[in-house]
């Protein structure tokens, strides 16, 4: 195993920095559950998001986009053969692109969906620790869309999985570990309260598009996003008292957050 390192506080300040400045237009395919979280964490953030999912307008929104998000949360068979036209026109457009396999080892038919599109070049994947596992051909998966198991248990897997698809691999948990399947980084920090509130995982996988959008290092993109996301949560805990304050405050959070934050 490669040595992990921290994230660097330079990396995130410019990585939050250009993120800011490019304003990234983000064209989400996500799950039904999570639109309006996805939009407002996007927008407190400083990118553009767009929840664009008609057949005839996904290939020209993809086009046009700065990147795309594919989230397999409520697949449909209709809206599965969206998330492969998108996926599929990021790739012919140079435009990248993040699947977030939500409930990977849960059931076989949405198994076959995620391993498709993950045949399909995604520039990054971010799953929980049980979703990287099972992708790996490690774990089982987990419950529902809960992790079972810790991102460490999940590094070996990350690697793994990003050096077979040649993509990067963001697991996500108490720790963030994001590979390339050479360079490990992590991210620390955050709050249990994150978990309490649908969507901010998903969101994140969202965000974390418009970062790799900067067109810098990808596994640095990833990982800065990931302790953008967990210095966020901190201080919506801390003026908090429980999951429906947390989310106002959370994306209050992520809007106030300036890169000199990290000195």
């Amino acid at each position: 195993m490669n040595l992990v390192k921290d994230v660097s506080y330079q990396s995130i300040r410019n990585e939050l920095q250009t993120f800011r400045k490019n304003n990234p237009l983000i064209h989400c395919i996500t799950n039904e559950v999570v639109q309006e979280i996805t939009a407002n964490v996007l927008l407190a953030a400083g990118a553009s998001p767009a929840m664009v999912v008609g057949d005839g307008e996904v290939v020209d929104f993809v086009r046009a986009a700065s990147a795309l998000s594919i989230n397999v949360g409520t697949p449909t068979t209709e809206r599965v053969e969206i998330m492969k036209m998108a996926a599929k026109a990021a790739v012919e457009f140079h435009k990248p692109w993040v699947l977030d396999p939500v409930a990977a080892g849960g059931m076989k038919w949405r198994d076959k969906i995620i391993f498709d599109l993950l045949d399909l070049s995604p520039s990054a994947v971010r799953g929980n620790a049980s979703e990287i596992r099972f992708l790996a051909g490690i774990g089982k998966g987990g419950k529902g869309v809960d992790s079972t198991d810790s991102s460490e248990s999940a590094l070996e897997a990350a690697v793994q999985l990003a050096q077979k698809y040649s993509t990067v691999v963001a697991v996500t948990g108490e720790t963030d570990f994001v590979t390339d399947g050479s360079k490990i980084l992590r991210a620390q920090g955050g709050n249990v309260m994150i978990t309490k509130v649908v969507g901010t995982g998903c969101s994140l996988s969202s965000l974390m598009s418009g970062f790799i959008a900067n067109n810098t290092e990808a596994v640095t993109s990833c990982a800065a996003c990931c302790a953008y996301v967990k210095k966020a949560s901190e201080l919506a805990a801390a003026r908090s008292t429980g999951p429906g304050s947390f989310h106002d405050n959370y994306l209050d959070s992520l809007y106030i957050l300036k890169p000199n934050h990290w000195q």
